[in-house]
C-alpha cells in the first residue's frame, strides 16, 4: 500500500505530495495525520529550508475532505464529528500557517473545500493555469471547517469571501489572485519550478529571521496593532544575541553576501 502522503528532499527543499490521485487527493483522516507527521519530521531536520506542498496527478491538489469518511463521523453524533473531523483538520491548517519554515503550496488542479483551506493557511501559493478553485461546503448544508471562514475573509476583504463562500461557485486562479489567495499564476508545466524558483528567492535569507516574520505576521493578524508591534519586538529581540543578525550587519557593512547559520 503507497504511502498517502510521499516526501522528497532536494537541495533543502521538502516536496511533500498528497498522494490519493485516484480520490483526487482527499483528505482522509489517515493523510491528514501523516501530513502532520512530516511536519514534526521537517520542523527539527536542519537541513530542510521550505516546504512545497502539492498534489499527486494531474487533475486535483486536493479535492477536500473525504466525505465517505466524513459522513460516518457524523452520523455517529456531534462531539465525534468534532473531535475527529473539525479538530484534526483545523489542527492541521493551524500548524501549517504556524510552521516556522517557509510552505509554499504548488496548485495543480483542483482545490476544493480544505484544499482551498490549506492554500489559505501556508505562507506562499502558486497556481497552475489549470487550477480550479471552490468553496463548496455550503452545497453539502454546512460552512467550512478547516479555517476557512476565517481565513479567508481575511485574506479577500469580507464582502468578497462571502460571495465565494455563500455560492460555493468555483472560480479560476485569475480570481483566486485577484483576492490575494495565490501569490502568482504560471503555465501547468511551469508549477514545480515556479514555486522552487520561490523557496529559493526566500531560503537564501537568514532561516531565524524568516521564523520571525512568519510569526510576526501569523500571530499579529489576530491581535491589535499595539499587541502586533509587541510580537514584532520580541522576534527581532530573539535575534539580537544571534549569529545570523551579527552576519547580516557586518556583510552589509563589507559589501558582500551573508553567510547565514540559523544560529
Amino acid at each position: 500500500m503507497s504511502e498517502v502522503v510521499l516526501l522528497d528532499v532536494t537541495g533543502g527543499i521538502a516536496l511533500v505530495t498528497l498522494n490519493r490521485p485516484e480520490k483526487l487527493n482527499a483528505l482522509n483522516y489517515q493523510l491528514i495525520d501523516r501530513l502532520m507527521a512530516l511536519l514534526d519530521s521537517i520542523e527539527v531536520d536542519p537541513g530542510i529550508r521550505a516546504v512545497i506542498l502539492t498534489g499527486a496527478g494531474d487533475r486535483a491538489f486536493s479535492a477536500g475532505a473525504d466525505i465517505h469518511e466524513f459522513s460516518a463521523s457524523v452520523r455517529r453524533g456531534t462531539n465525534l464529528a468534532i473531535r475527529d473531523f473539525v479538530r484534526r483538520g483545523q489542527a492541521m491548517t493551524a500548524r501549517l500557517e504556524a510552521f516556522r519554515k517557509p510552505v509554499i503550496a504548488a496548485i495543480n488542479g483542483i482545490a476544493f473545500g480544505g484544499g482551498c483551506e490549506i492554500t489559505e493557511a501556508v505562507h506562499l501559493a502558486v497556481a497552475s493555469d489549470k487550477a480550479l478553485f471552490a468553496k463548496p461546503e455550503i452545497n453539502l448544508g454546512m460552512p467550512p471547517t478547516f479555517g476557512g471562514t476565517q481565513r479567508l475573509p481575511r485574506l479577500a476583504g469580507r464582502k468578497r469571501a462571502l460571495e465565494l463562500l455563500l455560492t460555493g461557485d468555483p472560480f479560476p486562479p485569475s480570481r483566486a489572485l485577484e483576492v490575494g489567495l495565490v501569490n502568482m499564476v504560471v503555465p501547468h508545466s511551469e508549477l514545480l519550478s515556479a514555486a522552487r524558483g520561490l523557496a529559493t528567492r526566500v531560503t537564501r535569507h537568514s532561516p531565524l529571521a524568516i521564523g520571525g516574520i512568519i510569526t510576526a505576521v501569523t500571530r499579529g493578524l489576530n491581535m491589535g496593532i499595539a499587541e502586533g508591534l509587541q510580537i514584532e519586538s520580541e522576534q527581532f529581540a530573539a535575534m539580537v544575541p544571534s549569529h545570523d543578525l551579527g552576519e547580516g550587519l557586518a556583510a552589509w557593512i563589507a559589501h558582500r553576501r551573508p553567510v547565514y547559520s540559523g544560529e
